[in-house]
């Protein structure tokens, strides 16, 4: 397709780490779709949690890495409203004092998308894929927030067949895992997935979706401490038909 759009998909440090599946049901989505993938090899982290540390110049040195990495593209694209905000949002902050790589960041900035967001506003996807579950969805802080991600994946999954999402108590408040927040504040991050490991059994939902693996590993984890049987995908693993997988936080059989 001579016309089709050229895509950068960022992998992300997790994604790429804990779980692959997303990566390719990315891939799969983006080829549907018609765009022409590229996975750069050499891109790495995001660095937001350099960033939220304040470690400004290592922050610069990752973002400088993608920037580099990614600008070639029509897209950059990211299965994560975490790492999509900080690439998007932040990266235009950090190089406010440096001029030749503030124009490639705010030009990068115009061009990045997280995948929901793109699938939906910008490529206008079909979707035709069947997942029979009661489900609920969480909706991550970064995409929330910096990224205004709110209907798009809801009106996304209303295209799968069999799949009824019910909505929780409180959907828009934080799981706890904030990246390195977790680490910092441990008895406010538990308190707080708890919290949401509790609306979500609320909703009798089987299946928990999000748009995050920290959050859906986070919210996993506390479902298996607390023995509620909820499994927890990323939803582009649905949208793209390969859910069929054991769900994350689940032991391999």
């Amino acid at each position: 397709m001579s016309d089709s759009k050229t895509v950068g998909l960022f992998v992300t440090c997790l994604v790429n780490t804990m779980r692959p599946n997303i990566a390719f049901a990315s891939i799969k989505l983006l080829e549907a779709a018609g765009c022409q993938v590229h996975v750069p090899d050499v891109q790495t982290c995001c660095g937001q949690p350099a960033l939220n540390n304040g470690d400004i110049d290592t922050s610069k040195e990752l973002a400088i890495q993608v920037i580099d990495a990614f600008e070639q593209y029509d897209y950059l694209v990211a299965p994560s409203g975490s790492c999509l905000g900080t690439i998007k949002t932040h990266y235009p902050e950090i190089f406010q004092d440096e001029p030749s790589y503030l124009k490639k960041a705010n030009q990068l900035s115009e061009k990045c998308y997280e995948i929901l967001s793109f699938l939906n506003d910008v490529m206008k996807v079909e979707i035709d894929q069947t997942f029979n579950a009661l489900t609920t969805y969480h909706d991550g802080c970064s995409g929330l927030r910096e990224l205004n991600i709110v209907s798009q994946p809801r009106e996304l999954l209303s295209k799968v067949n069999g799949l009824k999402l019910v909505e929780m108590e409180d959907t828009d408040v934080c799981c706890g895992f904030g990246g390195t927040f977790c680490v910092k504040y441990p008895d406010i991050s538990t308190s707080l997935v708890t919290d949401k490991v509790n609306n979500i059994s609320n909703t009798n939902a089987e299946v928990l979706l999000a748009g995050d693996l920290g959050c859906l590993m986070n919210i996993a984890g506390r479902c298996n401490r607390l023995e509620k049987p909820v499994r927890c995908f990323h939803t582009v693993e649905v949208l793209a038909g390969m859910a069929d997988i054991p769900a994350i936080g689940e032991k391999l059989e």
